[in-house]
């Protein structure tokens, strides 16, 4: 009796070089019970993908010296995160793969570009100085959406506790793209208006891992009907923005920053007071 050529086995290795429906997670159907899910949804992680891509955009245009297309791509970024979240609450395809790379998309756009946005368009030219500013933000946007994934759920989902990042990128973006829309280099400010900037920088870091409570804007309700003024209101603001893009985004970013402390200061007040 002649032996059976074996079948070639099975390489384990080879099944497990790309990541085909490998991810698992729990969650609950409509009537709360427990399921598994295999796979990730498609369509806010497209958003999220996007949003990653104009971070890392933006890193690359900033590092080539094209300060207002990386400015502008942060605003891009914002938009994409604000999109791919609601997308999924609509949707109901909200996962916490979703959650955790959304995050990560967010340390890119908001963390990593906007300091490196900082230190090539002025922070540069205070050596040392300049860099350490630039990581406290970076590291100041780790922080702040570390500890925003560990509150999910536990605080009251109508404010932030600390500047949200993209907020805080959106002051150093705006004031960056405002300054060189009236074609002012950073590399040649004099020192103590580069430190005054650097001091913009870092106060946008500390103040998202502050205590200091922003309102949220998620209790809005997209998803009502509104009165048909509040439409004309909406066309109104969009009309006002593209009216001067640079500068009304700046004071609309600085006005959202600056409202916390001042509620900060005037609840302190009120204690004192009472």
């Amino acid at each position: 009796m002649t032996d059976q050529p074996e079948e070639p086995k099975k390489d384990a290795l080879a099944d497990s070089l790309l990541p085909i429906d490998e991810h698992i997670e729990e969650g609950h159907d409509a009537e709360g019970r427990k399921v598994r899910h295999r796979g990730v949804y498609l369509l806010p992680n497209l958003f999220t993908t996007a949003n990653l891509f104009a971070g890392f955009y933006s890193i690359i245009s900033a590092m080539n010296g094209r300060f207002e297309v990386a400015a502008v791509t942060i605003f891009v970024a914002m938009v994409l995160d604000s999109l791919d979240g609601r997308v999924a609450r609509l949707t109901n395809t909200q996962s916490a793969f979703g959650a955790e790379y959304d995050s990560l998309s967010d340390m890119v756009a908001f963390g990593l570009a906007p300091a490196v946005l900082a230190y090539e368009w002025a922070l540069s030219g205070l050596a040392n100085v300049g860099l350490t500013v630039a990581f406290i933000y970076v590291a100041c946007a780790a922080l702040r959406l570390a500890r925003f994934n560990t509150q999910i759920g536990k605080v009251d989902k109508r404010f932030f506790i600390g500047l949200a990042s993209p907020a805080a990128a959106g002051v150093v973006a705006g004031t960056v793209w405002t300054l060189r829309d009236f074609g002012v280099e950073g590399v040649h400010l004099p020192i103590p208006l580069v430190m005054l900037f650097a001091l913009l920088v870092a106060a946008a870091g500390l103040l998202m891992v502050s205590n200091i409570k922003y309102y949220s804007f998620k209790d809005l309700d997209l998803k009502g009907r509104v009165p048909f003024v509040a439409i004309l209101i909406v066309v109104l603001v969009f009309a006002v923005i593209f009216s001067d893009p640079p500068r009304i985004l700046l004071l609309i970013f600085l006005a959202y920053a600056f409202s916390g402390p001042i509620q900060f200061l005037m609840r302190r007040r009120k204690k004192v007071a009472a």
